[in-house]
């Protein structure tokens, strides 16, 4: 079975969404909400938080929480991934509200054996990653990341791929980029974003 990975840092994650700690909760959770169901349609999804309201999401979408550790996204991941057999791993970020299972499915279709998959942002940050183990995971995360995962597999003697999966790569740090890709959001992120009033988001 697949196992979807879930780092959620909760409002604290994503300061420049918003000014307003509540429409940053509301819009956080609406695109957990989206990744979550995405990824429960391919596998069994383990959400990685010490976010309350995230915590409590997860749990009734069907998913398995685990506290987040502290020490960053590395470190959260790495936890979440403590235990795992080896076999089919995802890793994705929990901002990403364009995502739909096909993108999941592509990702895994596209992974060397054995080896690493990726999908980077347009930074060079790294959105999503495909492993065949935990010990294949190392905590590179922040910018210019994916170039650091490469250069990871290539270290242990492994085979990447960079995948380009467009709801993959588009993720989300401002209410910007949420109305620019507005219409391939997730149905909880479209209604989060349509509910909020123009001033509430301005």
């Amino acid at each position: 079975m697949t196992t979807v990975v879930i780092p959620f840092g909760g409002i604290e994650g994503k300061s420049r969404l918003h000014a307003s700690r509540r429409v940053r909760r509301a819009l956080s959770l609406a695109m957990l909400g989206d990744v979550l169901a995405a990824s429960l349609a391919v596998g069994a999804a383990r959400v990685v938080t010490s976010d309350e309201d995230g915590a409590v999401l997860a749990a009734e979408a069907g998913g398995t929480v685990l506290e987040d550790p502290g020490g960053g996204q590395g470190a959260a991941v790495a936890a979440a991934l403590a235990g795992l057999d080896p076999g089919a791993i995802l890793v994705v970020n929990s901002d990403l509200p364009c995502l739909v299972p096909d993108d999941l499915r592509a990702l895994l279709a596209a992974t060397p054996a054995g080896g690493m998959a990726l999908v980077e942002a347009l930074d060079g940050t790294t959105n999503a990653l495909s492993i065949s183990a935990p010990d294949v995971f190392a905590p590179l995360y922040g910018h210019g990341s994916a170039d650091r995962f490469r250069a990871h597999a290539r270290e242990l003697g492994l085979e990447s791929l960079s995948v380009a999966i467009p709801n993959l790569a588009d993720d989300v740090d401002t209410v910007d980029d949420l109305e620019r890709l507005h219409l391939r959001l997730g149905p909880r992120s479209q209604t989060c974003l349509a509910t909020m009033s123009r001033a509430e988001i301005a």
